[in-house]
């Protein structure tokens, strides 16, 4: 069940999503469209490992706030794409290492 009513639509929303090659691309509803190298992504391990059949049984969610896959019961929300952070049940309990340091 959808909880999502009227006032809690996001700003931006998913519109459409493909994949070519190891990238799978995000069409939005203010007309960007990014590109994830998903085989590289932690948080997306599960999309890595899929099939190609199965990562095409996709859907959008109501608003377009998220996109599932049924078959593979995992999905990404249009936020966690557009945050630098990962999601946080695919966080390690690893510290990060810097991405910057200084000498």
């Amino acid at each position: 069940m959808n909880t999502l009513d009227h006032n809690d639509m996001p700003e931006v929303a998913v519109q459409n999503i493909y994949f070519e090659g190891d990238m799978l691309f995000i069409k939005l509803s203010d007309e960007r469209q990014i590109g994830l190298p998903f085989k590289k992504i932690r948080w997306l391990d599960w999309l890595a490992k899929a099939t190609p059949e199965q990562r095409a049984k996709w859907s959008i969610e109501p608003y377009g706030y998220a996109v599932w896959w049924e078959e593979l019961d995992d999905g990404f929300e249009v936020e966690h794409v557009l945050s630098l952070q990962p999601l946080p049940h695919k966080q390690s309990n690893q510290e990060a290492e810097p991405i910057l340091t200084t000498t």
